[in-house]
């Protein structure tokens, strides 16, 4: 599938994976990454208490380690690690730990990077094929209230939130991520959007993931999710 995505200048690509209690699926998301797409997959335990990290490096991931609880404290320790690179890479790519993207179809946010010039690509589930009961009635609604927002504060018009996403390693160094838990994945979005960058989406599918959702899964999560979220958004107006 990715035999023809490169250009002539090979790209350093690197994988972020930030991971909390996944040790039932992280193996099954490392292991479907393309072989040979990417240079490094780097699997961020935050403050797991089973298996993930052991399931992780069997599967051949490098493994890093972040107690502070929060989605954007794991991502953030990726992108420390990633700085101290020689060379740098010239790509990220960020995917969840819990298989409901596929990680096979990598290729297809790499691509618009690769060869139309694109600094940031989202796989948007909104636009591709989502198997039935994947996303719960309040992470499609909040999906929707928050791109709403971004288009009527920043006239930029996203579909999705979603996770699984790529970035050039230096436009994710121009955004200056801050975000230490909910508000990650929004933060990127709007700050690309207010500098200016060439986004666009591509459609991923998306299925039921395996375990059991910390943010989702819970009235609370799914609350102080939303409110993150929301702020975020009115913070960088």
């Amino acid at each position: 599938m990715h035999s023809n995505l490169f250009m002539s200048k090979k790209q350093k690509i690197i994988v972020i994976i930030p991971a909390y209690n996944e040790e039932n699926s992280i193996a099954k998301v490392v292991n479907d990454i393309p072989a040979g797409l990417v240079d490094e997959v780097i699997v961020v335990n935050n403050n797991s208490n089973d298996d993930t990290d052991k399931n992780a490096q069997n599967a051949g991931a490098t493994v890093l380690h972040e107690d502070k609880p929060g989605y954007g404290y794991a991502c953030l320790r990726g992108i420390e690690y990633a700085k101290q690179m020689h060379p740098l890479p010239d790509i990220v790519v960020f995917i969840d730990a819990d298989y409901s993207d596929h990680p096979e179809e990598m290729p297809l946010l790499l691509h618009p990077i690769l060869n139309d010039g694109m600094d940031l690509v989202i796989g948007s589930r909104a636009l591709g094929e989502k198997e039935k009961g994947s996303m719960t009635v309040q992470q499609i609604f909040g999906n929707r209230l928050a791109t709403s927002l971004l288009k009527i504060f920043y006239d930029v018009q996203y579909t999705d939130l979603g996770p699984f996403r790529a970035i050039r390693y230096d436009k994710l160094m121009d955004i200056n991520m801050q975000d230490t838990t909910y508000g990650w994945t929004v933060e990127m979005q709007l700050k690309a959007a207010k500098l200016k960058m060439n986004i666009v989406e591509v459609p991923v599918k998306y299925r039921k993931r395996i375990g059991f959702s910390k943010i989702s899964g819970t009235l609370k999560g799914t609350v102080l999710a939303g409110y993150k979220i929301i702020t975020t958004i009115l913070k960088y107006r």
